[in-house]
């Protein structure tokens, strides 16, 4: 789960520590009271009432589908005078073929910086910094997109900009050769960082090595990609039934209808864009160790698969993840990192992805020498989940602060849209988010341990390192046979290494 901030406790400490010997001289100038007295005195603040919290009903966008199957989500917000757009299109990275892994992100950097028949890319640079604007394309891992964002007076420009370069983009040969030399660029480097490392061998561990959702680009995958493959994947992809259009901020929804039905009515239905099923296995159980030379610490993971959003567990899973992982009081912060002073960061999730199993993983930094240590320790709170079930003070704290943090992922419009246009990308009923809270409230501390021990096995997770193998002591061999992982980056197919 998400590490929390380290200044919230700090600053409790630190106003603990300055108002309550105020308090306590004030009471000792007129009464002084024996120290045992002052010792049993009660804690104030558990006394303060916490009300319970308010039914979670965000607001509900206004949806359009127009009879080409265009979607389109819309949401006013006049407490500003902006307006964001938001083009999403079905098909990304995990659609396209092994040998040009690398290519939504080159699609999406050329497809901006080209710009259009009418304005080039730098032109429109030019023209959006003038107005405090902006336009940008990305390519994602199940998607596409185009957004902008824009003043409410500038937003018939702007919109007619972005529609321009969502129907007549202008791949150009020198914008796509550079954002090749920028992806082996990092590709070059992609060495340089042990905890990189680690999480990128760990995904590859997790879906296995060929899986689309773990592959990674090659000098040679990227020179594979050409003008015509970037126009071609544009015709392909962007038709109005393979997209969801989602606008918000300060304009009246009738006449934003209006102007998105002109703009988008007349294109015509094209072949509806479908993923190819991925399968997923456990990975196999085994010591993975990559060579950092040039470090004195090690990043460990240990790793499998998680779940889907849509698994009827998703509370209690939740549930458990905080429990496990979930800050500074969950059990492996406190006693990795706290009691047993193992490691100086730790943290794990049990993910849980849209469409295919997030990645479960408990991951730690540590010194070279506590290595193997470390790593028996997070097996032991690994297994710990199975056999020990959430204390009612684990169980409300954990129910707590999900809860609590909940409502942060939906305090504007902006963050209510963008979750309810995922939801509708990958079909999750639109009341999926009012019914977090009251499957969450419901878990007990039973779901916990049963949960645990329905989707945790021990034998399916996989164990990567990635150190100094010189100073590993006692030796990676003790946790069983160590399969040393092979990073060396394959070389430029025309043996030219970028700078």
């Amino acid at each position: 789960m998400k590490s929390l901030s380290f200044m919230k406790p700090a600053l409790t400490t630190i106003l603990a520590a300055t108002l309550l010997p105020l308090s306590l001289s004030a009471q000792t100038a007129t009464a002084p009271k024996p120290a045992a007295a002052q010792h049993t005195q009660a804690e104030p603040w558990t006394k303060i009432p916490i009300p319970p919290l308010h039914a979670f009903t965000p607001e509900k966008p206004k949806r359009i589908e127009l009879s080409n199957g265009l979607v389109i989500f819309l949401l006013e917000d006049h407490e500003l005078p902006f307006i964001n757009g938001t083009i999403l299109i079905r098909g990304g990275s995990r659609d396209v073929p092994a040998d040009q892994t690398g290519f939504a992100d080159i699609y999406g950097q050329t497809w901006r910086t080209s710009g259009t028949a009418t304005i080039s890319g730098d032109d429109l640079d030019d023209q959006m910094e003038s107005k405090a604007a902006s336009i940008e394309t990305m390519g994602g891992v199940a998607s596409t997109s185009l957004t902008w964002s824009s003043l409410t007076p500038d937003f018939d420009l702007v919109f007619s900009r972005a529609v321009d370069l969502l129907l007549h983009p202008a791949f150009k040969a020198d914008k796509l050769q550079l954002a090749q030399q920028q992806i082996d660029t990092s590709i070059a480097r992609r060495n340089d960082d042990a905890s990189e490392i680690a999480i990128r061998e760990a995904i590859k561990l997790a879906y296995g090595a060929g899986s689309p959702y773990a592959r990674q680009p090659e000098y040679a995958t990227v020179d594979n990609i050409t003008l015509k493959d970037l126009q071609a994947w544009h015709d392909r992809t962007v038709v109005p039934n393979n997209m969801i259009v989602a606008v918000v901020g300060d304009f009246d929804s009738a006449q934003m209808e209006a102007k998105l039905r002109a703009a988008f009515e007349p294109l015509k239905r094209g072949e509806p864009f479908h993923s190819a099923k991925v399968d997923f296995t456990n990975p196999t159980p085994s010591v993975n160790f990559a060579e950092k030379a040039d470090v004195n610490q090690s990043n460990v993971l240990i790793v499998g698969l998680g779940t889907e959003r849509s698994n009827p567990d998703y509370y209690a899973l939740s549930v458990m993840n905080e429990v496990f992982s979930g800050g500074f009081g969950s059990r492996v912060v406190q006693d990795v990192r706290t009691k047993l002073g193992l490691a100086y960061d730790v943290e794990g999730q049990y993910g849980a992805s849209y469409d295919h199993p997030g990645i479960f993983y408990v991951l730690a930094g540590t010194k070279s020498v506590s290595t193997v240590p470390a790593l028996k320790a997070l097996e032991a709170e690994i297994g710990r989940l199975k056999t020990d079930p959430p204390t009612p003070a684990e169980l409300r704290k954990a129910k707590d602060q999900l809860l609590n943090s909940f409502i942060f992922h939906f305090d504007s419009p902006d963050k209510i849209l963008n979750e309810q246009v995922t939801l509708a990308f990958y079909g999750y009923p639109l009341d999926f988010l009012d019914k977090y809270k009251a499957g969450i409230e419901k878990v007990t501390s039973a779901d916990v341990s049963r949960v645990a021990n329905k989707y945790i096995d021990q034998t399916k997770l996989a164990t990567i390192v990635v150190g100094n193998e010189a100073q590993i002591t006692p030796s990676l061999s003790d946790l069983g046979k160590v399969h040393t992982l092979d990073i060396t980056i394959p070389p430029p197919p025309h043996g030219e290494q970028p700078q």
